[in-house]
């Protein structure tokens, strides 16, 4: 598998339909091409202008080591030169390191329309996790250097919403597993990502996720406690916890539901009322209260 695939977690290759050929992915090693370095062109429809210069040089030095572990994807042009569809980065580093051939997978514009109209129908299928699309929108972008608003407007998506099921890839293993699995929903997973700067409170959440069945909502006031700085875990217990010894007074007395949820900053008293009549018998009563 490649090093996008490894990137990627395992499984990627059962996400393509069932009767895709798969001699057009990029695990067949027999179909790798020796070809010099400067018969190979840059994409000009490349939505990627700027390559970091120092990350170009370490990987040069890395290229004259161990040479380039990953072929390039080109597609052949006139006068036996080809255009980079992915890997030009791998390419800049290879001209740098002296290098006078570059590894490659040629694939013909009808090879690269059906690779990437099968992505697409992928992305598309109703049975797909999010996480599954994550995975197929990333090989979009990486393989055929797509921006994302680029494959928004192919997939008929909001480019807020290919970006945010993009990002689920960044979640730790544990957390992306959980998902997979169907043991946490993907308003969990949004909200354990808020917290990827501090890996360890990722971890906790997840656990009471999983531990205390914590809803969405809660998983989010735990995140708006983090975020404002509560280190002590018993008070962001407490914060995330809708009801507490008063509130189950208060319910008592009211003969209503009584919840506290907690923002950043502050937090809502909340009353539920089943009926038209059942809040006017609250307001009165509110109204009755002497202050």
């Amino acid at each position: 598998m490649t090093g996008l695939g490894k990137g990627l977690g395992k499984g990627f290759d059962t996400l393509l339909p069932q009767n895709f050929d798969t001699s057009l992915l990029l695990t067949d090693d027999d179909r790798i091409q020796k070809v010099k370095v400067e018969k190979v062109k840059p994409n000009a429809d490349q939505p990627r202008t700027h390559f970091d210069e120092e990350a170009l040089n370490q990987l040069a030095s890395s290229i004259k080591q161990f040479g380039i572990l990953q072929p390039l994807v080109v597609r052949p042009l006139a006068g036996g030169n080809y255009e980079i569809v992915a890997g030009e980065r791998r390419w800049r580093a290879s001209k740098l390191a002296g290098m006078e051939t570059v590894p490659v997978i040629v694939r013909s514009t009808k090879e690269l329309e059906q690779l990437e109209i099968a992505l697409i129908e992928n992305v598309q299928r109703v049975d797909l996790s999010p996480l599954e699309q994550a995975v197929s929108i990333e090989r979009l972008h990486q393989q055929f250097s797509m921006s994302y608003d680029a494959i928004s407007k192919r997939l008929g998506k909001a480019p807020s919403t290919i970006n945010n099921t993009v990002r689920l890839l960044q979640l730790p293993e544990a957390v992306r597993q959980a998902l997979q699995d169907h043991k946490i929903s993907e308003g969990h997973a949004r909200a354990i990502l808020a917290l990827k700067d501090v890996p360890e409170r990722q971890e906790e959440l997840l656990w009471s996720i999983l531990e205390q069945g914590w809803n969405v909502r809660q998983a989010e006031r735990y995140v708006s406690s983090v975020k404002a700085g509560i280190q002590d875990k018993t008070v962001v217990k407490t914060r995330v916890d809708t009801e507490t010894a008063e509130t189950k007074v208060l319910s008592e007395r009211l003969s209503a539901p009584v919840a506290i949820r907690r923002t950043a900053k502050g937090g809502k008293l909340e009353l539920k009322f089943t009926s038209d009549e059942d809040l006017e018998r609250l307001i009165k009563l509110l109204e009755s209260i002497q202050g």
